[in-house]
């Protein structure tokens, strides 16, 4: 597989980890999540209101 997937996946996950932390939400968490579902864990994030 190219390793251009694995970058962009492993950004994304940090990118939701800042945005959960923005929300209030623990970011490690997220970002475990965020490897496993990518995408759709974005999603969700964007749409859950903050704490």
């Amino acid at each position: 597989m190219d390793n251009g997937y694995f970058v962009g996946w492993g950004s994304l996950a940090l990118i939701n980890a800042g945005l959960a932390q923005g929300k209030n939400r623990t970011g490690f968490n997220w970002f475990i999540l965020s490897l496993f579902i990518g995408p759709i864990a974005t999603l969700i994030l964007l749409f859950v209101e903050k704490r």
